[in-house]
């Protein structure tokens, strides 16, 4: 995912990236602005950070295969929910199909 003018690249595997462009996209098409936050990997500092996502600020994605993965609806729901919140977006990892029974 590349953000703003200034290029900010962030990596996400492509099924992550999908789920994401799907929420995300939901939310600019509201014209709604909110943050955007993830742990970042070991190999960045094991920090966290956050983007502020508004509709006027580009954004590109771009996947590293040609496969558009299949979607996990239950995901997509709770993404949208941490979206919605006071919070903004906060990446969650797939929960796994038995936590999903």
């Amino acid at each position: 995912m590349i953000y703003g003018n200034a290029g900010t690249e962030i990596v996400f595997d492509d099924r992550v990236l999908a789920h994401l462009q799907i929420v995300i996209g939901n939310k600019l098409r509201r014209r709604e602005s909110f943050f955007f936050s993830w742990k970042d990997d070991a190999e960045q500092g094991s920090g966290r950070s956050s983007l502020w996502l508004d509709p006027s600020i580009p954004l590109y994605f771009k996947y590293f295969g040609s496969k558009v993965p299949v979607v996990n609806r239950e995901w997509l729901r709770l993404l949208a929910d941490s979206a919605n919140s006071g919070g903004g977006l906060h990446y969650i990892p797939e929960p796994e199909l038995s936590s999903l029974a």
